[in-house]
């Protein structure tokens, strides 16, 4: 029995692939799914996805968002998504460093505009640990 995921964002579909298992970054924690999981929805959390396929494990970034697993399917729908190998750690690293330099000075911002600079940082952070983690 196998695993059927798909990971969206806004702006694409970054993932989608028959698998044997997924672990999920949530604000609970991070939650484990294998065939014949019972319903679930959660909300996800900055950080690592792990995918297991044919007895190996894929890495990804993702930003917050929500995961529901019902029957075979596993759907996370976040705000930003990228595999291990399509981060570029210069690009990512400059954007952290523009969104905290713009919340550094939020007088009078929106806050929707604060709460969209701190999913930038978050998943700009959880970019560099999933490539620091995997390079050393």
């Amino acid at each position: 029995m196998a695993l059927i995921l798909e990971i969206v964002t806004p702006e694409a579909r970054v993932y989608a692939d028959t698998i044997e298992t997924v672990v999920i970054p949530t604000v609970e924690g991070e939650i484990g799914i294998l065939p014949g999981h019972i319903p679930l929805l959660a909300q996800v959390e900055a950080g690592e996805l792990r995918v297991a396929k044919n007895g190996r494990t894929e890495h990804l970034a993702v930003g917050n968002g929500f995961v529901e697993v019902h029957g075979d399917r596993v759907s996370v729908l976040a705000e930003s998504a990228i595999t291990e190998e399509k981060i570029d750690i210069g690009v990512v690293e400059e954007a952290r460093k523009r969104a905290e330099a713009a919340l550094k000075e939020k007088q009078d911002m929106d806050p929707g505009e604060v709460e969209r600079l701190e999913g930038v940082v978050r998943f700009a952070v959880a970019q560099l640990a999933l490539k620091s983690r995997r390079r050393g």
